[in-house]
């Protein structure tokens, strides 16, 4: 009798194989090579007065191509501490106070003025709008409500700040936004036209078109950053591709 296989061991044998084979034709994640795009430095203004636009000629930054001929990377620090890809050829503005700092870009230009009138109601068209808010300056409040919203394992933080002051959030997602969750402290969203949702949580108005973008909690405190971008309808396929820069920029702060 010829000596081989016994019939347990060849079937762990024909598994390990079709495993081991499965696995080695998977493809890898195709890594976008690092290409430059412009850097445009933006004036900003809040509680101790102007800023002027920081210089800079360029940014290395992890998207295709044919991405980057369409896009520059606006900021109001030449650090790139608060700083977000946009098309080329917008306009962009900042703002900055004890409970954080933001900037908005959009195809039109963005007056001072406007941006500070207390009957301002925000960008009805298109934008982008990062902002970066304190948790443990006035900004808690804002930090605390998308807490509520969207960020479960940070409940505590929320209810600390609603027993301290006697708020009360909203628990729980707007009924009528579409959301990823990347990691308990990253969420990507998308707010349906016309509706209420993370993307309104900004100074973008609600109007025929969604609102995508993304909400990150940030360090032991913790402090919120919020994308939110409606771009034309002929410049959609870059909402992906701002928002994956602007999760690769926190992970490696």
């Amino acid at each position: 009798m010829t000596r081989g296989t016994s019939a347990p061991h060849l079937a762990l044998a024909v598994v390990f194989a079709i495993l081991t084979g499965s696995l080695l034709a998977q493809p890898r994640q195709k890594q976008e090579p690092r290409v430059s795009v412009p850097f445009v430095g933006c004036k900003s203004d809040g509680q101790a007065g102007p800023v002027d636009p920081p210089d800079g000629t360029s940014v290395s930054v992890n998207i295709s191509s044919k991405a980057a001929q369409k896009l520059a990377y606006y900021s109001v620090s030449a650090a790139r501490g608060t700083g977000v890809l946009g098309p080329r050829g917008w306009y962009c503005f900042g703002t900055y106070g004890s409970g954080g700092d933001a900037l908005y870009i959009s195809p039109e230009p963005i007056s001072r003025r406007v941006i500070f009138a207390t009957d301002w109601k925000g960008f009805a068209g298109s934008a982008i709008e990062l902002s970066n808010r304190f948790g443990d300056t006035s900004g808690r409040f804002d930090v605390a409500e998308i807490i509520a919203r969207v960020f479960p394992a940070y409940k505590a933080f929320a209810t600390s700040v609603m027993e301290l002051f006697d708020l009360q959030f909203q628990s729980g997602p707007y009924p009528n936004d579409v959301l990823t969750y990347k990691s308990k402290t990253v969420v990507e969203y998308k707010t349906p036209d016309l509706s209420d949702g993370l993307g309104t949580h900004s100074w973008l108005r609600k109007n025929d078109n969604p609102i995508n973008g993304v909400a990150i909690l940030k360090g032991e405190t913790p402090n919120l950053l919020l994308l939110s971008i409606r771009l034309p309808a002929e410049l959609n396929g870059l909402t992906s591709v701002i928002i994956g820069q602007v999760e690769r920029d926190e992970r490696n702060r």
